[in-house]
């Protein structure tokens, strides 16, 4: 799970980061409200916490124009301001929770967790590219009908591929998708996992899905 946390106080910040890569989350950060907003438009996250009071563009503002762009990131507001008008402007505009700090370290555990819970359970999270299917809901992988064990990696790899089905996909964007941003590897980890998917997933099937575009990246494509 690929969490984003917003916040400007920096130790805050950095103790938020260090008890949910505890959690084992992947956890990319930012300072600042237009920083938040490159973040959204570049990856993809199974969850936000996002403060209002940021410089630059308040966290209003990025969620109000994330939903307007149509990025339905499951988004927990964790702020300072806890008047009832600033939560119920914040639950109106988009926001899955609202938490105030002070708070607890195991509720937010808790309210991410839920917040992830139910993303898990919209019905449309399924994925098909002609005998490949993908359901995010179950972390299932079907092909033809039979069923395909992949590692986290692999499955988180395939989900960005097959979101992106017929547009070509580079190392380094595989890379700041599915790890996080401080991520320091070469794109020859994505070479290696990108093997391991084809021998689950086109072997022994006479139509490959997963293209090498040489000197660019990767494609999931059905030809027909």
């Amino acid at each position: 799970m690929r969490l984003l946390v917003v916040e400007d106080e920096k130790d805050l910040n950095r103790i938020l980061v260090r008890e949910l890569k505890s959690e084992n989350y992947c956890v990319d950060s930012c300072f600042d409200g237009e920083a938040a907003w490159d973040y959204l438009c570049l990856g993809e996250y199974d969850g936000v916490i996002l403060d209002i009071m940021l410089p630059k563009m308040d966290g209003f503002n990025v969620l109000k124009r994330a939903r307007e762009k149509g990025i339905q990131t499951p988004v927990l507001f964790l702020t300072a301001r806890d008047n009832v008008k600033d939560i119920v402007k914040g639950l109106d505009i988009g926001a899955n929770d609202y938490l105030t700090k002070p708070f607890q370290i195991e509720e937010l555990l808790a309210r991410i967790r839920a917040m992830i819970r139910v993303k898990a359970l919209a019905p449309d999270d399924i994925y098909r590219c002609h005998d490949l299917e993908v359901n995010n809901n179950k972390h299932t992988v079907k092909r033809g009908g039979q069923e395909i064990f992949l590692s986290s990696k692999e499955f988180s790899i395939l989900l960005f591929l097959i979101r992106n089905q017929g547009n070509v996909v580079t190392r380094e964007q595989i890379e700041a998708n599915i790890w996080n941003y401080e991520y320091n590897g070469n794109s020859n980890i994505i070479d290696v996992y990108i093997r391991y998917l084809r021998k689950k997933i086109d072997d022994g099937f006479e139509e490959k899905l997963i293209r090498t575009m040489r000197g660019v990246g990767y494609l999931l494509k059905s030809g027909e």
